[in-house]
């Protein structure tokens, strides 16, 4: 079977379910090109979810915060999310207005051998976790607390 042919049947949630029932994490693959995990967070837990769009051969990986308001300051959420995006090497948070929760968002365009990718996600899943789990904090003073953005900001930098 030549490459091209062979990229076109590949799957990348196949290897995501692979990683995850060899690290014995709880998953529900939703359907062929969609799943979801539920991941031991720190904090809380956290869901992390992936999609595959074959047409375009990207991957989406989603990691909710599992932190729900009643009410948010909208303004204080966007000022945050501009904040702590100004960092970012890898991805960017967001706020899901339906769930009233925040979450981190990356997407990959795939060319990569199945042998590549399994290393490479496991590396964007490890760093998408750590990234939610050191920003709860932050969020949580935030849209709980009621704390200023800057101030939460530089609470955690101060422990840090």
């Amino acid at each position: 079977m030549n490459l091209a042919l062979e990229q076109d049947m590949y799957n990348p949630i196949d290897t995501i379910e692979n990683i995850f029932v060899r690290d014995n994490i709880s998953f529900d693959r939703r359907k062929d090109n969609e799943l979801v995990a539920e991941v031991l967070g720190k904090w809380d837990n956290m869901l992390v979810f992936f999609a595959y769009e074959e047409h375009m051969r990207c991957l989406h990986i989603s990691c909710l915060l599992n932190m729900e308001t009643a009410a948010v300051d909208r303004g204080k959420m966007f000022e945050l999310l501009a904040l702590l995006n100004e960092n970012l090497w890898l991805g960017h948070f967001s706020y899901w207005s339906e769930q009233k929760m925040p979450i981190f968002k990356h997407s990959l365009i795939l060319q990569d051998t199945e042998e590549l990718f399994t290393s490479k996600i496991s590396k964007i899943i490890e760093l998408s976790i750590m990234e939610c789990e050191r920003v709860y904090p932050i969020f949580n003073a935030v849209m709980r607390q009621n704390i200023s953005p800057m101030q939460a900001l530089y609470a955690e930098a101060m422990v840090m």
